[in-house]
C-alpha cells in the first residue's frame, strides 16, 4: 500500500471521528434543554376524580341531502304526478347551534341545485310509470330542441321504444319532441317501454339511455335525472310475466268437408258484406272506429288475398284470428267472430273447426268464453284492460 493510500484512510478515519462526535455533543445538548422544559410533572387528568374535563366541540358533518321525488298518481291511467327537489334549508350563520364553536366554522349543508326542469309546478308530464322507465332533461334557462337531434336519432336504435316528450316554454300541454322544429322547452321527459312482444328491457338498454342523455345534458349545461334503473328492471321482469300469461291468439277455421274445396269468392263476399277490409299484406280486417283490427281472415293455403278473386277459385278452408290482449269488449267481439265464421261455413258447405281440427261446439265455444273472461279480468287487475293504449303499446 502506498504512502497516499495510507494518508487517505487517515483523513477519512478522521473525518468519521469528528461527525460521531458532534453528533454526540448536539445529542447531550438538546436532552438537557428538554429535561429542564419538562422538569415539572404534569397531572394526569384522567386520574384526578375531582377535575371536570373540559367540554368538547360537538362534531356537525355537512349533510348531503339526495333529490326525492314524489310518485303518487293522479287523474287517470299511466299519469304520474311530476316530481320536485326538496333541498333541506341550510340555516344562517347567526343561528348556527350554541354547541359549535365560532372559532371552528361548519360548512353549510350541501344543497342540490334546484334547477327549473324539476319544478313541481309544471304539468303532468305523459309518463306511464307501469310500462315506462324516465329520464328528465331540464335546466334553469329550459332545454333548446335543436340541441336534442343527435340523442334523438341515437335512441332510434335501442331496440326498444322511446318516447321524447317536452312542454313549450309558456305553454300548459305537453307535446311530442321534433328537434328540427327548434322549439325552447321547459322540460322534456325521455322514457323507455320496459317490455312488448320481444321482451323485457335489458339492463344495459337502460344504462346506454341514461348515460348518453347525461353526456348530452353536461354539454349543454342541463340536468338529466335518470329513474333508478334496478327498479325499472323489477317492473320490466314482472310486467313481462304478465303478458306471456295472457298473450293469447285464437284461431278458427272454416275448412271443406271431407276432401272438398271451399268457394273463395263467396267468402270474400261475405267478408266485405260484413264491412271487412283488404290489407296491404293479402289479409282481411274488421277494423274499430280507431281503424284497429278486431278480428282479421287469412287464406288457410297461406296465400294471401288478391284484390281480386275469380269466381272458380278454390281452397282448402280460411282462417279468423282473434288477438286476444288488443280487442277492447272482447267477448262481444269474439262471439261476433264465431257468428260470422258459422255464416260463412253455411255459404260454402263448409264446417267451424279449431286449430286441430275438431268441430267446434256450442260446449267448446262457451269453454273459449270462460277462459277469455279469466284472462280479461287479469287484464283488469293489472290497469291493462284489453284495447286499450297501454295493452296496444305492451302487445306491439
Amino acid at each position: 500500500m502506498s504512502d497516499l493510500q495510507v494518508g487517505l484512510l487517515v483523513i477519512g478515519a478522521a473525518i468519521v471521528i469528528a461527525v460521531l462526535l458532534y453528533n454526540w455533543i448536539q445529542e447531550r445538548r438538546f436532552r438537557r434543554q428538554a429535561d429542564a422544559a419538562f422538569q415539572t410533572p404534569m397531572a394526569d387528568v384522567l386520574m384526578q376524580p375531582d377535575v371536570v374535563p373540559r367540554e368538547t366541540h360537538k362534531r356537525v358533518e355537512p349533510a348531503l341531502r339526495e333529490p326525492v321525488f314524489g310518485t303518487g298518481m293522479a287523474g287517470g291511467v299511466g299519469e304520474a304526478i311530476e316530481p320536485h327537489l326538496q333541498v333541506e334549508p341550510v340555516p344562517p350563520a347567526d343561528e348556527a347551534s350554541p354547541d359549535v364553536a365560532q372559532d371552528h366554522p361548519v360548512p353549510p349543508a350541501y344543497a342540490p341545485p334546484r334547477a327549473a326542469a324539476f319544478s313541481d309546478v309544471l304539468p303532468l308530464s305523459p309518463y306511464d310509470e307501469l310500462i315506462e322507465y324516465r329520464v328528465r332533461i331540464g335546466g334553469r334557462d329550459g332545454v333548446r330542441g335543436s340541441g336534442l337531434d343527435e340523442a334523438f336519432n341515437h335512441a332510434r336504435t335501442l331496440g326498444k321504444t322511446v318516447r321524447w316528450t317536452g312542454l313549450p316554454a309558456g305553454e300548459t300541454q305537453w307535446e311530442d319532441v321534433q328537434p328540427w322544429r327548434g322549439v325552447h322547452y321547459q322540460q322534456v321527459v325521455v322514457t323507455v317501454q320496459l317490455a312488448d312482444r320481444n321482451g323485457a328491457v335489458e339492463e344495459e338498454q337502460l344504462t346506454a339511455l341514461c348515460g348518453m342523455l347525461q353526456a348530452m345534458a353536461k354539454s349543454q349545461g342541463l340536468i338529466a335525472a335518470c329513474d333508478d334503473v334496478d327498479d325499472a328492471l323489477e317492473r320490466a321482469q314482472a310486467i313481462d310475466r304478465f303478458c306471456v300469461d295472457v298473450d293469447v291468439l285464437i284461431g278458427l277455421n272454416v275448412v271443406a268437408r271431407g276432401e272438398g274445396v271451399v268457394n273463395l269468392a263467396r267468402i270474400v263476399h261475405e267478408a266485405e258484406s260484413s264491412g271487412m277490409v283488404l290489407g296491404a299484406d293479402g289479409v282481411f280486417q274488421l277494423l274499430d272506429s280507431r281503424g284497429e283490427p278486431l278480428y282479421a281472415l287469412c287464406n288457410y293455403d297461406a296465400e294471401p288475398f288478391g284484390a281480386e278473386v275469380a269466381d272458380g277459385q278454390a281452397s282448402q278452408g280460411i282462417t279468423l284470428q282473434f288477438d286476444v290482449p288488443r280487442v277492447p269488449d272482447g267477448l262481444k267481439v269474439f262471439d261476433g267472430m264465431v257468428a260470422f265464421g258459422r255464416r260463412v261455413a253455411s255459404e260454402v258447405g263448409g264446417v267451424l273447426v279449431d286449430d286441430n281440427l275438431r268441430p267446434l261446439t256450442d260446449a267448446g265455444i262457451e269453454k273459449i268464453r270462460g277462459q277469455l273472461m279469466q284472462i280479461y279480468e287479469r287484464m283488469e287487475a293489472r290497469g291493462v284492460p284489453s284495447g286499450s293504449r297501454r295493452s296496444l303499446r305492451l302487445f306491439s
